[in-house]
């Protein structure tokens, strides 16, 4: 899902939260939860797109809703062997504003 469809989805309240998934390294990348399923939000050219910080993620962001938005960490064991929830996250966010 690029940044466009993340839009229009969140637009038509099709998104139920967002994660901003602290990865490590510093990187982040964001997440957007529809349903039981997690679509990882991605560039031009389909690859995940990188945020480099939160206020980043929020300029990004600006033109959604008001959507439920967590900071969460990634699970270094999931990344290794893979999530079985779909998502390469803890389930222990810490919600923080979006606009």
């Amino acid at each position: 899902m690029n940044l466009q469809e993340l839009t229009n989805r969140s637009l038509a309240g099709d998104v139920d939260e967002l994660h901003l998934v602290s990865m490590e390294g510093g990187i982040y990348v964001l997440e957007a939860r529809i349903g039981q399923r997690y679509f990882p939000i991605q560039d031009a050219k389909g690859h995940v797109l990188g945020v480099r910080s939160v206020e980043h993620a929020r300029e990004l962001l600006a033109p959604l809703p008001a959507i439920p938005f967590q900071l969460v960490h990634a699970v270094v064991q999931d990344e290794m062997c893979g999530s079985h929830s779909g998502s390469a996250v803890n389930d222990d966010g810490v919600p923080i504003p979006l606009h």
